[in-house]
């Protein structure tokens, strides 16, 4: 009932925002034209669509940027110089909230009428699955609307690319579409092969996020000399998180084969508690910091030696920042949600178990209930011993 009351409505959608989405295709190209994009996600997948910001900069640097982003993920690509405006919306489905049946369509219709004052020349629907951006370009009259060619966003779009049946990084995807927008432009499109070396992540922390942590490190009687080793064990999604204790005995294990070395784990206020689980049988003790603002992270995982986590945004975060990496993969593919960085510095240790009732590995899902996750332990059945090596491998590299 559900998928019909969708299609309806998005028919409708097609039927009424035809006259003002096609009026406008014609008329020619601006010296200095008005780009959109939209990405409704959370924190990692915004750090793994800066690249594109600073190259659609570089490519257009008399074009005027915007950016339409989730109130969640705005402090993520505020600070970036390439965009010119940020907009926020409360995109549904994104919120991690129950809503209302027609609220997405109301929001809908709410945000159309916003950007059709702003009088765009084209815009990218940077999330391949989003069929509400593409309805919403749609009824924004945008006259060049780009993105993936997945249903039910096809109808709403000037341009389409296929999307490819083989994983590829969610950062590939997005330079990809980028380089449709730069030739619906006029324009040349992006050089390949697309690499973390030529378009690298960007998250720029400031003088005053780094003094916040230094400051904090000394006020635990951590010097500038002591190397620091994050732990940020927390995510989203409960069937992504690995077992308290094998982060306890990891940190005992970095804490008695290098020293001086001091453990920082970090997490969310609301990740306090599994934080002081895992913390209570570490020595030396951790410290813990739990009151962050994402620059402030940022600044952290800079400071770092060596950043250990799951499928998270931090961990994203971290790459950005250069600093080594070790991430435990489950049930989300590592060839699209991996670390964008340079190979030799990030390492993904994968779960190797099949789950009941999960047909291949790794199986995408991530929506498990509370009472089913006991029957899908793909991460908690990782082995201490190969982040260990991991974690031993990354350091033959540093030396």
């Amino acid at each position: 009932m559900k998928n019909v009351l969708r299609a309806s409505i998005l028919q409708l959608v097609r039927i009424g925002g035809y006259p003002y989405a096609n009026r406008r295709a014609r008329k020619p190209l601006p010296e200095q034209p008005r780009l959109l994009l939209i990405r409704p996600d959370h924190l990692g997948d915004l750090v793994m669509t800066t690249p594109v910001l600073q190259t659609l900069r570089e490519a257009l640097p008399q074009a005027h940027i915007t950016m339409m982003v989730g109130p969640w993920s705005r402090e993520v690509v505020a600070r970036h110089p390439a965009i010119d405006q940020l907009l926020t919306c409360p995109f549904p489905g994104f919120r991690r909230a129950a809503q209302k049946p027609l609220a997405p369509y109301t929001l809908l219709l709410q945000t159309a009428r916003q950007l059709q004052q702003e009088h765009y020349d084209l815009a990218i629907n940077l999330r391949p699955d989003f069929w509400w951006g593409a309805a919403l370009l749609y009824l924004a009259g945008i006259p060049r609307r780009i993105g993936y060619d997945i249903a039910p966003n096809t109808p709403f779009l000037t341009h389409v690319l296929p999307f490819f049946p083989q994983p590829e990084h969610a950062t590939v995807s997005n330079l990809r579409l980028i380089s449709a927008g730069l030739q619906a432009l006029d324009h040349a499109s992006l050089a390949e092969p697309y690499t973390p070396e030529r378009y690298p992540e960007q998250f720029t922390v400031t003088a005053e996020e780094q003094s916040w942590v230094e400051e904090r490190l000394r006020s635990a009687g951590i010097t500038e000399e002591t190397p620091i080793v994050v732990i940020h064990p927390g995510t989203g999604a409960a069937v992504k998180l690995w077992r308290t204790e094998a982060w306890t005995h990891c940190a005992n294990w970095l804490t008695t084969t290098s020293s001086p070395l001091q453990v920082v784990l970090s997490g969310s206020p609301s990740e306090r508690p599994m934080l002081e689980e895992i913390a209570q049988d570490i020595k030396p003790a951790p410290l813990l910091v739990s009151d962050m603002s994402v620059g402030q992270l940022a600044a952290l995982l800079q400071r770092a030696k060596l950043v250990l986590g799951v499928d998270n945004g931090p961990l994203h975060l971290a790459t950005a920042q250069n600093t080594p990496t070790v991430t435990i993969f489950g049930p989300t593919d590592k060839r699209i949600f991996g670390p964008w960085g340079p190979a030799p510095r990030h390492i993904v240790v994968a779960s190797q178990q099949r789950c009941p009732g999960c047909p291949i590995i790794p199986c995408g899902r991530l929506d498990f209930a509370p009472e089913e996750l006991a029957t899908h332990p793909c991460v908690r059945s990782v082995p201490e011993q190969r982040v260990e090596e991991a974690i031993t491998q990354l350091r033959e590299l540093a030396h």
